[in-house]
């Protein structure tokens, strides 16, 4: 899982299908935007206006989203890449086999890769990064899917051998998330040693993250000189950026209201990608009263989605039915489980034993949208009898309050991964949902022998857990980007924030 604004994490689930592909550039596989590439500006300094500023730059110490969308693909790779479609490809790894009982990996490391500081990548530096994932003060968004390694091996410089305690078919796809460091590197909240087109020139915090244009880089170099990310606190100061040629591109519109003044100006170009990211208000399933899945639903179905959408992003995203966005392989439309009808939630809270309704606590982050969605979800519960008090916290607090002491009644919180729905077989997740037959399902797929096994047992689990209604899942985000029409090669769909700007181009 991950979560916009805050310091989490990551968890999911996919197919590892062994890719023949071996890239051997930097911008292989991606969907771009903007006009056809022609001619550009090579010594050129992109500016990229968001809104989501690192925590520190250590993706397994709570470095937030900002992290992953500045520095993942840019500064830092991985063994493999997610592309910006969604495809698993080879990155530094260039080749792996698998054991015929699924429990080995051996992978065979790209020659002549270089960090940043100069030194050679070696099959040690790989075992560092992997070991630092699953360490025990670890916040890596794949921590739990990773702890299935068992041992991390380097028979030579450019080998190394991944044994597993356990089948894990995403292992791959896992794996993709996974930053190599160099072993040898220090002082990561603040600075960085990768392998990426990109190296870090400088941060400063509140403001902007520059990234220079690495000379040694061992695929082909990165399509512009420099890139710097600046960072906004507002969604209408990073337009005023973008309209005043402040900043060339935003890697994520909040403001639909303001895109007209966009798509009016043949300056610009707006983009409508495709988005992974659910507005969820989750329960406390193990918290009275929502203990009683007649409860849950009944809340689910007092909520009007279609009218909280139209309301914080007019005619952008879409209603959703469960944690599974169209992009995943086992997604079913499941609007109609749980959807609106105030009459069918005031018969099961009687049903439930709350004739008369009952009041709750809402914990609300204090970023947009939250405390939007949380006044319209008061005013629509309060028509079937339940009080909501809410309590609005920042994201550190969320964190400790909610995500690791789980001491809350219901929340609201973004899920930006596709493909997470597996969380649900975790009981011990924050939101305490806990169905021994969604477990069992979410193990079996996992440790399924093809992806129609694993899609067939997803889909399972993608139904019971909206029958049930585990979390009420609100809304899919649209993920829109905005950018200058002289602009081109910047990805539109932001897959888990990620943000690659290695081929952008300035015309």
């Amino acid at each position: 899982m991950s979560i916009k604004k805050t310091s989490l994490y990551g968890g999911a689930t996919a197919t590892a299908t062994a890719l023949a592909l071996t890239l051997t550039a930097c911008g292989g596989g991606s969907n771009t935007g903007g006009a056809a590439a022609g001619a550009h500006d090579k010594n050129a300094t992109v500016n990229i206006g968001s809104l989501y500023e690192p925590q520190n730059l250590d993706n397994t110490a709570g470095g937030g989203q900002g992290v992953t969308e500045a520095l993942n693909g840019n500064v830092y790779e991985g063994l493999f890449r997610l592309t910006d479609d969604g495809k698993v490809e080879n990155l530094l790894a260039q080749e792996y086999k698998v054991s015929g009982d699924g429990l080995t990996y051996t992978f065979t490391l790209r020659d002549g890769v270089k960090f940043h500081s100069g030194k050679k990548l070696t099959s040690q530096d790989v075992k560092y990064s992997l070991e630092k994932v699953i360490a025990k003060d670890s916040q890596s968004a794949r921590k739990s899917n990773l702890e299935v390694i068992k041992s991390v091996e380097t028979p030579d410089a450019r080998t190394v051998e991944v044994r597993l305690s356990k089948k894990s078919i995403s292992f791959v796809y896992n794996l993709s998330y996974v930053w190599i460091i160099n072993s040898d590197a220090k002082s990561l909240k603040t600075s960085e040693d990768g392998t990426g087109p990109y190296r870090l020139n400088k941060w400063t915090r509140g403001s902007a993250l520059s990234l220079d244009r690495f000379a040694g880089y061992w695929g082909d170099a990165a399509a512009s000189k420099q890139v710097v990310f600046h960072y906004y606190k507002d969604a209408t100061a990073l337009n005023n950026a973008l309209l005043t040629n402040a900043v060339d591109v935003v890697t994520s519109e909040q403001s639909p209201d303001a895109l007209d003044q966009f798509k009016s100006n043949q300056n610009y170009k707006v983009n409508d990608g495709n988005s992974t990211t659910k507005l969820l208000l989750a329960f406390n399933d193990k918290a009275k009263p929502f203990t009683d899945v007649k409860v849950r639903q009944a809340v689910s179905a007092a909520i009007d989605d279609k009218k909280l959408l139209e309301s914080v992003w007019g005619g952008y995203g879409r209603p959703i039915g469960s944690m599974v966005p169209p992009t995943d392989p086992w997604y079913e439309d499941l609007t109609d489980v749980n959807a609106y009808d105030t009459a069918r939630a005031k018969k099961l809270l009687a049903e439930a034993g709350y004739k008369n309704g009952f009041d709750f606590t809402l914990d609300t982050p204090n970023y947009d949208p939250h405390p939007t969605a949380a006044t319209f979800i008061k005013s629509q519960l309060a028509k079937v009898g339940i009080t909501v008090k809410i309590n609005t916290i920042t994201p550190d607090e969320w964190y400790t309050k909610v995500y690791k002491n789980h001491d809350f009644t219901a929340t609201l919180q973004e899920h930006v991964n596709d493909r997470d729905l597996v969380w649900y077989g975790n009981p011990d997740f924050y939101w305490g949902y806990d169905n021994k037959q969604v477990t069992q399902w979410v193990e079996e797929a996992e440790q399924a022998s093809s992806t129609a096994e694993q899609t067939e047992l997803l889909k399972k689990v993608n139904r019971k857990t909206a029958e049930d209604a585990a979390s009420d899942w609100l809304y899919l985000y649209p993920q829109i980007v905005v950018a200058n029409s002289k602009l081109s090669g910047y990805p539109v769909n932001g897959l888990n924030s990620q943000f690659f700007a290695y081929d952008i181009k300035k015309g």
